[in-house]
């Protein structure tokens, strides 16, 4: 065995005392869900890899999350130098110059493999400015045995009056099991991510082709007066606690036969790791009403870089790995094709692998290739988003109603009181906004 000798040894002490010297520090601003917390366990491979770069995290829930970012990006605080945003806030922040592009990206990124729609969504003025992590759309996730048990069969195309009445036959609360899970946690990300793909079914608008709100309408009453009733009569206890994590603990575990929400959690519930139904679940696409336009959402959950980062350069060669092919290769070694970061590459979903091992897959794909943020609704409308609306007023204004109908299903108000209070507030933030006088 030959030895190192005395010189070559000091150099490579050096070396890394050298390297460990100029360590750059890269904060990462994340939602605490399970593709985050997977990533954070592997990016240690990253470090490994590049010993100049040392990585901090700061995960925390999803509303804490944007209220994080947003600070830290508007008011160029320099905490992060990555955080996780999305199709919303991405090229609001990018117009208002604070976010810096990704412009040099790998040759092996792959830049083309990403889906079209994600790109698009994630640019402003032809440049990226994040990276998609994962990608998502909503769908409808269901028990096949519970169903099975009472002789019913869901169609390939349901319809909220469908969901009902499955609910109704197969909720069953003596033995906790809910007929159905949605978000009720307060929060335009929240419950409005999927009430608003609620009311675009039902055939509502948030606004008219003048900008005037339009919440309190029949179709925003029977949206929402539908929603607060079925689940008081066949929804959890306390539902207004519940967001996406805590409906996801309550399906793995179970307690629920049906959930309407992200296409990421498909994953999550086949999981035999972690999940009670994996292998018992049906997936169909997120239901419809007057319209299939608008009913399931297009999201991704991505990195951008505040134009405060103190290490740009570093934060953009982490976040191009931990979007990369590579990194979801990795995933797959470690946990399984059927966890990797869904959503984001064509070669992903071409890939047999995780054909056969995420029978979720041809239903998220379909709802992300049919999900038009364009044309979210039944009538024209002068914003684009289906989840969302995409202006820079609509996160403090989709927090405020997701409050005022929280409220509702808690009983605390009644459903016409809490859309009186949402059209007025609505009305008062573009007036003021400038958008109408």
């Amino acid at each position: 065995m030959k030895r190192l000798t005395l010189p070559l040894v000091v150099a490579v002490c050096l070396s890394a005392i050298s390297a460990y010297a100029q360590q750059k520090t890269v904060t990462i601003c994340a939602v605490n869900n399970a593709p985050m917390l997977e990533l954070k366990k592997l990016s240690s491979k990253f470090e490994q890899k590049n010993p100049d770069i040392k990585l901090n995290w700061v995960i925390v829930e999803e509303n804490v999350l944007r209220q994080k970012v947003t600070l830290d990006v508007t008011q160029h605080s320099g905490l992060y130098d990555l955080v996780y945003i999305g199709l919303y806030d991405t090229p609001i922040f990018a117009k208002q110059g604070n976010l810096l592009p990704f412009e040099k990206l790998p040759a092996d990124y792959e830049i083309d493999d990403v889906f079209k729609s994600l790109r698009d969504g994630l640019s402003y003025d032809g440049k990226l400015y994040a990276l998609p992590f994962y990608g998502e759309s909503s769908m409808l996730m269901y028990r096949k045995d519970l169903l099975q048990a009472k002789n019913l069969t869901m169609p390939d195309q349901p319809k909220y009056e469908d969901i009902e009445k499955i609910a109704g036959a197969v909720a069953d609360k003596s033995k906790g099991i809910y007929g159905i899970a949605l978000r009720g946690l307060p929060g335009w990300g929240e419950n409005m991510a999927f009430l608003s793909t609620l009311v675009n079914t039902f055939g509502g608008t948030w606004f008219d082709m003048q900008w005037h709100p339009t919440i309190d309408t029949p179709e925003w009453k029977k949206a929402i007066g539908f929603y607060v009733d079925l689940m008081k009569k066949y929804g959890p206890p306390g539902a207004t606690s519940n967001g996406f994590n805590q409906n996801l603990t309550l399906m793995e575990n179970g307690k629920a036969a049906m959930w309407i929400d992200a296409t990421v959690a498909g994953g999550m519930l086949e999981d035999k790791r972690q999940s009670k139904v994996a292998g018992k679940i049906g997936y169909a696409p997120a239901p419809i009403e007057a319209t299939p336009n608008g009913s399931h959402w297009l999201w991704s959950w991505a990195m951008g870089m505040p134009k405060s980062a103190k290490q740009p350069e570093a934060a953009e060669k982490f976040a191009a790995w931990a979007t990369s092919k590579e990194y979801i290769a990795l995933v797959a070694a470690d946990i399984g094709w059927g966890q990797v970061p869904p959503g984001t590459r064509k070669s992903t979903f071409d890939n047999p692998e995780y054909q056969k091992a995420a029978p979720f897959a041809a239903t998220t794909l379909q709802a992300m290739q049919t999900a038009d943020p364009t044309n979210p609704a039944i009538r024209q409308v002068p914003y684009t988003g289906i989840q969302f609306v995409g202006i820079p007023e609509f996160q403090a204004l989709g927090d405020q109603v997701g409050q005022n109908i929280a409220g509702a299903l808690s009983g605390k108000t009644t459903v016409d009181q809490a859309l009186k209070d949402s059209q007025d507030a609505a009305q008062r933030t573009m007036v003021q906004a400038g958008y109408i006088k």
